[in-house]
């Protein structure tokens, strides 16, 4: 959490803002294995499939920061953003911290550069065949199966707010 003093001298502790992307490309979607930090300190649900993506830095738009984060982790260019879905869960089971999560449905344009050490692997998964849910980090299947819904029109509007839980 971040904590910062109020103008009226009081403390708070904030959110943080963290932007992830259902990259698509000729009907797949782009997955990272879950590695480490440049330390070699294991992430958070290191080995697990995940969205791409990760925290904004502080001058950065969202799709500035989105943009950074799949570079970072792919080497993939991106474009064409819809914003998804907005996580603002308060009590995200498995992190102390919280999240502001922004998940937006981007399209994978070329690639230039490699993967860092946060992700051990990349995989191409047909939108129809995800890998098993006990295998995807954090909540990130939900938005998986979101995505899967909103292609099959079960999903009206865009973005969705709130939690998302294999409806």
């Amino acid at each position: 959490m971040i904590t910062c003093e109020f103008e009226d001298g009081g403390k708070g502790k904030l959110r943080h803002v963290t932007v992830n992307a259902v990259v698509v490309k000729d009907g797949k979607i782009l997955l990272g294995k879950r590695g480490t930090l440049a330390n070699g300190k294991p992430l958070l649900e290191a080995g697990k499939w995940s969205l791409l993506g990760g925290f904004m830095g502080r001058d950065e738009t969202l799709v500035e920061g989105l943009r950074r984060e799949i570079m970072e982790e792919s080497g993939w260019n991106v474009g064409d953003f819809t914003l998804l879905h907005i996580k603002d869960n308060p009590d995200r089971s498995g992190e102390e911290r919280q999240n502001i999560e922004f998940v937006f449905i981007t399209k994978a344009l070329d690639k230039t550069g490699e993967s860092d050490c946060e992700v051990t692997a990349l995989e191409w998964f047909d939108v129809n065949t995800l890998p098993d849910e006990q295998t995807v980090a954090f909540d990130h299947y939900d938005d998986l199966i979101l995505y899967q819904d909103y292609l099959a029109g079960k999903i009206q509007s865009l973005p969705y707010l709130g939690k998302y839980k294999n409806q």
